[in-house]
C-alpha cells in the first residue's frame, strides 16, 4: 500500500468499508481523468488515535501492523480496479487511523477536490449536522463531490445544473460550474427560482410583486452571467431558466438524468443561504445525481 499523501492538484476520494465503494471510487476516477489529475484513495480508520496510540492498544483495537494490514485490504483492491478500468490514471491509495472528518478536513486545503459517498449508496453517513459527511461539505477548503451510486442514472445526459442567487452570486460555483460543463463537453443550465407563492406578502397594505418584472430580472441576471464567461468556456452551450417554485424543487427537479449538480457552501446555495433544512442540505438529500458542493474563495 502506498504511504503516499495526496497533494495539490490531486483527485481524494474517501472510503470506508461497506457497500457500493467500488461505484464511489469509479466516480471520483472518472472526475479525475476528466480533470487530467491524479487519483488519491484514503480510508480512515474511526475509532482509533493516530497510529501507536497506546489507549487504543489498551483498549484491544489492534496493533498498528494490524491496522495497516485491514486498510490496505479494503484500499489496495479499489485502486487495482481503477488501475484496471482507467489504465492511463495515476492512482495512489492509503489507510490512517484517526478521525474521519478531521482527517479529510486536513487533507482538504492540500488537493484539488474531494470525493464522498452518500450514505446508502457508500462513503460516509447521511448528511445531518456532526456527521462526517455533512461536516466535510460545508467546511472543506476544496470542492467536495457527492456521490450516490444508486440513485445516479447509469447514462446520465451531457448536462450540469447550476443554481443562481441573483441576489448573491457566487461566482466560484458558477466557475467551476462552466468547468466541469466544458471537461464533459455538456451543455450547461442556470437555474434561479424567483418568489414562490408561500413568500407573497400578506395582510393590509401588502403589495404584491411584479413577477413579469421580478422574472425578466432575473433572465437579465443569468444572461449577464452567462456573457461574462463567453469568451473562456466558448464551446460550452447555456441554458437559463427562472421559476417560481421553492429553490430546491427545480434543482431536485433538474438533477434527473444529469452529470452533475452544483451548489455553493459556506454561506451559499447558489439559491439560498446554506443553513441546516436549507436548499443545499435538502439538494444534498433529494437529488438524483452527484451534487458538487463549492466553496468560496475565501472563507468567513
Amino acid at each position: 500500500m502506498s504511504n503516499a499523501t495526496a497533494t495539490v492538484g490531486h483527485v481524494l476520494v474517501g472510503v470506508e468499508e461497506g457497500s457500493h465503494q467500488q461505484d464511489v471510487v469509479r466516480h471520483a476516477a472518472r472526475q479525475a481523468e476528466l480533470h487530467h489529475s491524479p487519483l488519491h484513495i484514503l480510508h480512515v480508520i474511526e475509532g482509533h488515535g493516530p497510529a501507536g496510540d497506546d489507549a487504543d492498544q489498551e483498549a484491544g483495537q489492534g496493533s498498528d501492523a494490524t491496522l495497516a494490514a485491514r486498510g490496505a485490504s479494503l484500499v489496495e483492491p479499489l485502486a487495482a480496479l481503477v488501475r484496471l478500468e482507467f489504465p492511463g490514471l495515476m492512482v495512489t491509495a492509503e489507510a490512517v487511523a484517526g478521525r474521519a472528518a478531521e482527517v479529510l478536513l486536513d487533507r482538504s486545503s492540500k488537493v484539488a477536490s474531494l470525493v464522498l459517498g452518500h450514505r446508502g449508496s457508500g462513503g460516509f453517513p447521511r448528511l445531518p449536522l456532526g456527521s462526517v459527511s455533512w461536516q466535510v461539505a460545508t467546511h472543506a477548503d476544496c470542492p467536495v463531490l457527492i456521490v450516490r451510486p444508486q440513485e445516479s442514472s447509469a447514462a446520465p445526459e451531457q448536462r450540469v445544473v447550476v443554481g443562481v442567487d441573483i441576489s448573491d452570486v457566487s461566482e466560484e460555483s458558477l466557475d467551476l460550474a462552466y468547468a466541469e460543463a466544458a471537461a464533459r463537453g455538456a451543455r450547461l443550465e442556470l437555474l434561479h427560482a424567483n418568489f414562490h407563492l408561500s413568500e407573497l406578502p400578506t395582510g393590509p397594505g401588502m403589495v404584491v410583486p411584479d413577477f413579469k418584472a421580478l422574472d425578466e430580472a432575473a433572465h437579465r441576471a443569468l444572461e449577464a452571467a452567462a456573457a461574462e464567461r463567453r469568451d473562456r468556456f466558448p464551446r460550452v452551450q447555456v441554458d437559463t431558466r427562472v421559476e417560481r417554485v421553492r429553490p430546491s424543487t427545480i434543482l431536485t427537479e433538474a438533477s434527473h438524468g444529469a452529470a452533475l449538480l452544483v451548489v455553493g457552501s459556506h454561506g451559499r446555495t447558489g439559491l439560498r443561504r446554506l443553513m441546516l433544512g436549507s436548499v443545499s442540505a435538502e439538494t444534498l438529500h433529494t437529488a438524483a445525481c452527484p451534487v458538487l458542493v463549492v466553496p468560496p474563495l475565501t472563507h468567513d
